[in-house]
């Protein structure tokens, strides 16, 4: 049985819920007041189940009232960074628990959304999870929460305070459509005006306070320890972490990360290549020794993989997200270009920078570098949406950089348990771990970044040698003593 708790629900609502047994209702109430006026639309549930066995863990996509389709999307959000069913990490326990979910009530935009999971067996740690592209705070249901509730951490997340997207039409100027040849066009909330990407940091940094609450007042004392985690744009959330909230977390692990920087690479100076060749390399008949392909792949991205005449990995990408990406982001940064005017596959960013102040927008939000926890970046090197050396290998490089300065108060002088840093590159990973059902010979990351959060909880807690930077074979495991340190020597390994 599941128990709900909702703060100020109308009585109407609550009379469809069975009698409250003392001890839940108790913990529910306790938890919530302890909240107050923290949150809005809270409710809390005495679980039987806090892993997704459970189908109430995950709510219905569309499931809160007075948003339009597609703003919240939880069933989908959780598959969109995990393998397949059949793939994923599985989960061989029950774990009963409060869980709570809530609206920040301090967000002016009101979308800033928070999530806590509470184990009933607790191990004495924490783990707030970031999210990745614009997806709610049930992104890492199935990639994240099952792993870490099942070992006894207490589970936190938020959606970097912002909504998903709406339908919309080709004359809405803040309009994407999903794919050049797409008559399906979206608006984001993350290209709001209220919407700087600098929010990302901050609810990331928001959910830690108010999941060290919550344990608190649940468990009677704070977390031993509390660990960051998060996958694309919720990677970038564990950097800034690591970088800007020391006194939050002792840890983190960013799987795939967006690397932001002002000057080259970034999204904005990568994508239009893939978008401008990606036509010719088609008509070229998928030619890889095309003037077209060798453009792609001197913009960073991996070599191609192709399955069939009409299913490649790059025809995947342009499909799917190099073109609804670059929009997106131009329309937040640059909103002064004309995206479908002059096109998006010749989108110039430094051409831009002296046109528009897109450099100090991207500035607003980069990566320093600076972490002042440990941090392990786990990345593929097929990823087709952040190419491994213009991200993963350019926040490794920026760090070097960062722990490189001599007299700025932090740098080599920093003690180096409470600064390492570690590359795991994965043979053949890629962005999207669903495309190995399509490709099999890509490797999935998932198990890896797993295996990187216990190596780092380790480290922090027993002071246990992190693993040498390294490639990770395929069908292999991070090493102790790895037979390929640094980088992995191919992007492609067939």
């Amino acid at each position: 049985m599941t128990t709900v708790i909702r703060r100020r629900a109308p009585l109407m609502a609550l009379a469809c819920f069975a009698p409250l047994a003392a001890s839940a209702s108790t913990a529910c109430d306790r938890l919530l007041q302890q909240f107050g006026s923290q949150l809005a639309d809270a409710t809390c549930v005495d679980s039987t189940d806090l892993t997704t066995t459970n189908p109430d863990t995950t709510p219905a996509n569309n499931s809160v009232a007075g948003l339009p389709a597609f703003a919240f999307t939880p069933q989908t959000d959780r598959a969109t960074i995990a393998p397949s069913a059949a793939k994923r990490t599985p989960v061989t326990k029950v774990v009963p628990g409060l869980q709570l979910n809530g609206r920040i009530a301090s967000d002016p935009t009101g979308q800033a959304r928070f999530l806590l999971r509470l184990p009933r067996d607790w191990n004495g740690r924490l783990v707030v999870a970031g999210a990745s592209g614009t997806r709610s705070e049930f992104n890492g249901d199935f990639a994240w929460s099952d792993y870490v509730v099942q070992k006894g951490y207490a589970y936190a997340s938020q959606n970097k305070g912002v909504l998903n997207l709406q339908l919309t039409t080709a004359a809405d100027p803040l309009g994407c459509r999903l794919n050049p040849v797409s008559t399906t066009y979206v608006n984001f909330y993350d290209n709001g005006p209220d919407q700087p990407f600098a929010r990302w940091t901050q609810y990331m940094v928001k959910a830690a306070q108010l999941a060290r609450q919550g344990v608190a007042s649940n468990y009677g004392k704070p977390p031993r320890f509390t660990y960051a985690v998060g996958t694309s744009n919720g990677g970038y959330q564990v950097r800034r972490a690591m970088e800007t909230a020391p006194e939050l977390f002792d840890g983190g692990v960013d799987w795939e990360g967006t690397f932001v920087d002002e000057h080259a690479p970034n999204l904005l100076t990568d994508l239009p290549a893939a978008l401008l060749n990606y036509g010719d390399y088609a008509a070229s008949g998928l030619n890889p020794d095309s003037t077209a392909a060798k453009n792609i792949r001197a913009a960073g991205y991996p070599p191609d993989i192709v399955a069939s005449p009409t299913s490649t990995l790059w025809t995947s990408y342009w499909a799917q997200f190099w073109e609804v990406t670059q929009c997106q982001w131009q329309k937040r940064l640059d909103p002064g270009y004309d995206t479908y005017g002059a096109g998006p596959a010749n989108y110039n960013y430094v051409a831009r920078l002296s046109a528009s102040d897109v450099g100090a927008q991207v500035a607003s939000f980069a990566t320093t570098g600076r972490i002042q926890r440990p941090l392990v970046t786990v990345a593929g090197t097929m990823d087709a949406l952040l190419p491994i050396d213009h991200h993963a290998r350019a926040y490794a490089r920026k760090v070097a950089a960062a722990q490189s300065r001599e007299g700025d108060g932090w740098g080599p002088h920093h003690d180096e348990r409470d600064a390492a840093y570690r590359l795991y590159e994965v043979q053949n990973g890629n962005h999207i771990e669903t495309y190995q059902d399509t490709f099999p010979q890509l490797a999935l990351i998932e198990p890896h970044a797993h295996a990187a959060f216990d190596l780092m909880v380790a480290h922090v807690e027993t002071h246990a040698a992190l693993p040498a930077s390294q490639c990770v074979p395929r069908n292999g495991a991070i090493a102790a003593n790895p037979s390929q340190p640094g980088h992995c020597a191919a992007l492609y390994a067939p």
